[in-house]
């Protein structure tokens, strides 16, 4: 049988069609090659997300925001002066995004402005803090990446 240029460039064409579909259908179908964008619950991350940006706005209405300084001891992160400390309630999240086994989380308690995170808990390196904390009825947030 002989091929003229007509049909080999007609069995070329399907040949490269039916090499693209397999490759489309085996990436639609196969389960290894999710590609979802959305979470399961995308309308409670969605209200959760409104609530961190609202933290975030009562944070740049304060007067002075939470400041850090590194001792010998760890971390101290200072809450502003004119808050009662011992109304101030929370959480801090201290994140390490090279290891997450070192992630932790500590209740804020204080007794005077600053609040001590040991140096027995923090390695070298950078760490992501994340203050989640109320002061009477308020909401802030207070969110920083430092070098320990």
């Amino acid at each position: 049988m002989k091929i003229n240029w007509g049909t080999g460039i007609v069995l070329a064409f399907i040949f490269f069609i039916s090499f693209i579909m397999y490759f489309v259908i085996s990436m639609t179908v196969n389960k290894k090659y999710e590609h979802d964008l959305v979470v399961e619950n995308y309308y409670k991350q969605e209200l959760e997300f409104e609530k961190e940006i609202n933290k975030q706005k009562n944070a740049q209405h304060l007067k002075e925001d939470i400041t850090w300084k590194r001792v010998p001891e760890g971390v101290v992160l200072t809450f502003p002066n004119d808050m009662e400390p011992s109304e101030v309630t929370g959480k801090v999240f201290l994140y390490r995004p090279s290891n997450k086994q070192l992630d932790f989380e500590s209740e804020i308690s204080l007794s005077d402005h600053n609040l001590l995170i040991p140096d027995k808990r923090l390695l070298g390196g950078r760490w992501n803090i994340k203050v989640d904390w109320q002061y009477k009825e308020d909401l802030y947030i207070y969110k920083k990446e430092i070098v320990y």
